[in-house]
């Protein structure tokens, strides 16, 4: 017989037609399947129907029997037997309408595919007044032959529960029975019959860990939320607004106890300690790098392969619900990375899912991407459109994450990014924009800032793409904002070099303006600068130890009086003396010693007089907000500038001195007649500074210079940044 052979070989894609209620040769079945079963009886929900006991159709399991055409309808339950165990349950293939649901209007709104795929928690009400909980699968694999549902609830045996192939590819079930916490994954046959690798769900909202890279069954439902105030508070204006962002890799921020037998801190164990961290410090938001499930530490996340499920190294999902709802009790915004542009061929994963590049360009020209060994999504495809956009929605809907950062933008963007002549394929007019990517994030920030209007999408993006961070409508890709790599490069490489010669390399330090509100910027100096050879922020600066944190002070004194939101990576702050480590926490031991306490003196300042003074955050991104004092002197490597308030008119003069020569009695010129008082010096003595005397307070004089009718003269100390603010009436 044909069928036991599919079932036996778990190869049937059809099974509504062949299992539960079937119409054969104008007779009504119960047909019911249970490998290495010996006996089967179907026991009714409804009590006025009687026990029937099944006949066997062959060796294999599979039993059917006549019934009357009043059981149509009738819900029933399988008591199973193979002589050493009994198995109740309810048979899934009774349950067609319910199975099916799940691809209703599936691909009318990109936020249905979470709503509705994968593995979802469901009830039936029957009409006997008992409910029936289990759980709806379903999963895309148009190219499949057969697709089996395996888990706990079946023993992982692929011949229990085949699923229904959709004439949209996707297969379905649901199953009775299965329940929250339970593992699964599919099965699934490519088109030829042969075995793939067990796949986890794609839309599985929880996983586990090596060895298994199982899926878990989980209740979104279920968490209670407690920032509603955070959520009613959030201003779809970022651009006025302070924002100072602290980068974190948990699992390196700080590791437990060495005595521990864990390997790290759990998410509720990080808002214990972390959160109360960066409110201290005076951080705005935390960006954590990707937490969507990866299967490699040293990915430190960039190679997802969960995308809809927080990693399970931290604990649950409902623990990361508890993270981000205890930094916004605190205050804190929540920006997540976000990896669309490529995903790892691990077997557990998307790669070649059902056999064929079902998420991936087949063409390797295309779908390979050679920096990270890893594929890259088909950007063309309706199906992953659907499924990228579905999950920028699914974290700022079910996690109420505040942001996305969205990894690697270039690479989408540019057919040739990383590729030699003849190693891609030009687009339809010859060049070398990906279409279909730009097409897809355009259509991702729409749907973004649609949904969450007060939410925020950041673009990672290193080329002079124009308008990144424009409106969709204007022509722009709809980013709200783009980090500033070309001002990271140039001011890195200033800041680098010994102060003698620096002053040929003057432009480093102020070309960033010429395209300062080209974009909405955000300063970032992330991980990237800290790995791979390229040193410790204190260890990329000059000179001797005085001198190298003195460096790293001017530096940072001068990334807060840029205009640009800014971002630290974790480490920054203490003056971390080695590159970070993902195998290890930050070396918190250094706080012991002055130098270093004094430069995380110096951040928690900084972040303090940014977030409280309006001038140095009001207008990041106006040319009103920013007013050169002098970009010229090149001489003496001093660099000068306003920085203009909108809603006031308070002023902050912001003055970098780049060599250590102290210069007494300098020169700038002011806007008009005025007093200064000086807001932050980074050469104080607090900040383990050489603490040269400098004036507190100053008046100007109707002496002209610098193009201005006033000027004030003060004491510029050595390698130092300071800040003079006006009253701001």
């Amino acid at each position: 017989m044909q069928l036991v052979q599919q079932l036996e070989h778990a190869t049937c894609s059809q099974p509504f037609t062949q299992l539960g209620m079937v119409d054969d040769n104008q007779a009504l079945l119960v047909r019911v399947w249970r490998p290495g079963a010996t006996s089967v009886t179907v026991k009714w929900q409804n009590p006025a129907l009687a026990d029937i006991s099944l006949n066997s159709v062959s060796n294999g399991g599979l039993f059917e029997i006549v019934v009357a055409e009043e059981c149509r309808d009738e819900i029933y339950q399988v008591i199973a037997s193979d002589g050493a165990h009994q198995f109740d349950y309810i048979d899934p293939y009774q349950f067609k309408d319910a199975a099916y649901h799940a691809v209703h209007f599936i691909d009318t709104a990109p936020e249905n595919l979470y709503k509705q795929a994968g593995a979802q928690l469901h009830r039936i009400e029957t009409q006997h007044g008992l409910g029936i909980d289990g759980v709806r699968f379903c999963v895309f694999a148009p190219n499949a032959s057969a697709v089996s549902v395996i888990g706990d609830f079946n023993q992982w045996d692929g011949r229990v529960h085949p699923m229904q192939k959709t004439s949209m590819g996707y297969w379905v079930l649901f199953v009775p029975g299965v329940a929250e916490g339970e593992r699964y994954k599919y099965q699934v046959k490519d088109a030829h019959g042969h075995d793939l690798p067990h796949k986890a769900d794609p839309l599985g909202f929880s996983a586990e860990q090596y060895p298994s890279h199982a899926s878990k069954i989980y209740n979104h439902s279920s968490y209670e939320w407690n920032d509603s105030a955070w959520m009613a508070s959030r201003d779809a204006d970022k651009y006025s607004r302070p924002m100072s962002i602290y980068e974190v890799h948990l699992g390196s921020w700080k590791r437990p106890d060495a005595n521990s037998d864990v390997r790290y801190l759990s998410y509720r164990e990080l808002a214990d300690d972390l959160i109360g961290y960066v409110s201290d410090m005076g951080y705005t938001h935390l960006e954590l790098l990707p937490v969507s499930e990866f299967p490699f530490d040293g990915s430190w996340g960039y190679q997802p392969v969960g995308m809809f499920a927080p990693t399970s190294r931290f604990g649950n999902p409902d623990d990361f619900k508890y993270f981000v709802d205890k930094c916004h009790q605190a205050g804190i915004g929540v920006i997540i990375d976000w990896v669309p542009a490529h995903f790892p061929e691990d077997g557990h994963g998307l790669a070649r899912f059902d056999g064929s590049c079902v998420y991936e360009y087949e063409d390797p020209r295309k779908g390979w991407h050679p920096d990270w060994n890893s594929c890259i999504y088909d950007f063309g495809k309706d199906t992953v459109r659907q499924f990228l956009v579905a999950n920028a929605l699914f974290w700022l809907d079910k996690f109420h994450v505040d942001g996305l950062r969205v990894d690697a933008v270039a690479s989408m963007l540019y057919l040739d990014y990383s590729r030699n002549d003849g190693e891609w394929i030009p687009n339809v007019d010859g060049g070398n924009e990906n279409y279909e990517a730009i097409s897809l994030l355009r259509w991702m920030n729409e749907e973004v800032y649609k949904h969450f209007p007060d939410a925020m999408t950041i673009a990672e993006e290193s080329t002079s793409f124009p308008k990144v961070s424009r409106p969709v409508f204007d022509g722009g890709l709809g980013f709200g904002f783009k980090w500033n790599m070309g001002w990271m490069h140039d001011s890195l490489h200033y800041i680098a070099r010994d102060p003698a010669y620096r002053n040929y390399h003057h432009g480093d330090i102020t070309f960033s303006m010429v395209y300062a509100f080209d974009e909405n910027f955000v300063l970032p100096i992330s991980h990237d600068e800290v790995v791979h050879g390229k040193g410790s922020m204190l260890h990329k600066m000059p000179g001797d130890e005085w001198q190298q944190a003195a460096n790293l002070r001017c530096y940072a004194g001068f990334m807060y009086g840029h205009p640009g939101k800014k971002l630290n990576f974790m480490g920054n702050e203490l003056g971390q003396s080695r590159e970070w480590n993902h195998d290890s926490g930050l070396d918190w031991d250094l706080l012991n010693f002055e130098k270093h306490a004094g430069i995380q003196a110096l951040y928690k300042a900084l972040n303090h007089l940014y977030r409280t003074t309006s001038a140095l955050h009001e207008q990041d991104h106006q040319p009103q907000g920013f007013t050169w004092i002098d970009h010229n002197n090149a001489e003496q490597s001093v660099v000068s500038f306003v920085r203009n308030a909108k809603t006031t008119k308070q002023k902050v003069y912001v003055i970098s001195n780049f060599t250590p020569i102290p210069r007494d009695n300098f020169r700038i010129g002011v806007d008009d007649a005025c007093e200064l008082t000086l807001a932050l010096n980074t050469d104080d003595a607090a900040f383990w500074g050489s603490g040269y005397s400098t004036l507190s307070k100053v008046k100007s004089s109707p002496v002209a210079w610098n193009d201005r009718k006033h000027s004030i003269v003060i004491n510029l100390p050595p390698l130092s940044t300071v800040f003079y603010v006006t009253c701001d009436a």
